[in-house]
């Protein structure tokens, strides 16, 4: 059970270490000894655990994937509606590509030309945008004129435009941005009865969701040196 265990640590470690080499140095330039050196581990144990830095990375993008799908799938669709939750998950995602590397790197190794992508997450992001802006259609929360494709379009293009932008300038993944680019689309795809309630910056569960994260900040900022 103990050696199971640490498997385990073992396993994450290197996925957490290959995000950031891979983030910061690409996949093509990075090695396996500067992640294994990273993670603590010797290089017997990452290739016990991954057989190339294909399968790293493959190892990385699922790991993001699972991230991604807890973005999605973590907010209540709730009594907000439909675009609001849109606008509440388009939030969360760049809060999650700015503080999670494994995230961030698995958005890029997706986009990676060096290689076929093992979990395409920008693929995955496209069906669940698709998916909520029909959901939006059946609701009635679209403005009749407006082609959900053309939605779908406008918002993947600018969340994924993010996320590539924001990899060497964290403004690109800011709250502000992503609420003055909701401001700009809302009143072009929203029902007018639907757009008087909704909120650009994100609902009420948005702003909870962020007063929890900060107070889990300033405990963990509490602790002193060398506890836990």
């Amino acid at each position: 059970m103990v050696k199971q265990a640490r498997a385990v640590r073992t396993r994450e470690a290197l996925i957490g270490s290959a995000a950031e080499i891979f983030h910061r140095e690409g996949f093509t330039v990075a090695s396996l000894t500067t992640i294994s050196a990273q993670a603590g581990v010797s290089s017997g144990a990452l290739h016990f655990h991954f057989a190339s830095k294909d399968a790293l990375a493959g190892a990385v993008e699922e790991a993001a994937l699972a991230r991604l799908r807890a973005v999605t799938e973590g907010w209540p669709r709730g009594a907000d509606g439909c675009l609001q939750h849109l606008v509440d998950v388009t939030h969360g995602l760049a809060r999650g590509l700015r503080e999670d590397v494994v995230l961030r790197a698995g958005f890029e190794l997706s986009g990676d030309a060096a290689r076929p992508p093992h979990a395409d997450l920008r693929a995955h992001w496209r069906r669940w945008v698709e998916e909520s802006v029909a959901l939006a259609g059946v609701a009635g929360e679209l403005l009749p004129e407006v082609a959900p494709e053309d939605a779908v379009s406008a918002v993947v293009a600018a969340t994924v435009g993010f996320e590539v932008l924001g990899a060497r300038d964290a403004a690109w993944l800011a709250p502000r941005t992503v609420t003055r680019f909701w401001e700009l689309l809302l009143p072009r795809l929203a029902a007018v009865r639907v757009l008087e309630v909704l909120a650009a910056s994100g609902s009420r569960a948005v702003a909870a969701a962020d007063a929890v994260r900060g107070e889990a900040g300033e405990v963990r900022d509490a602790v002193p040196e060398g506890r836990s």
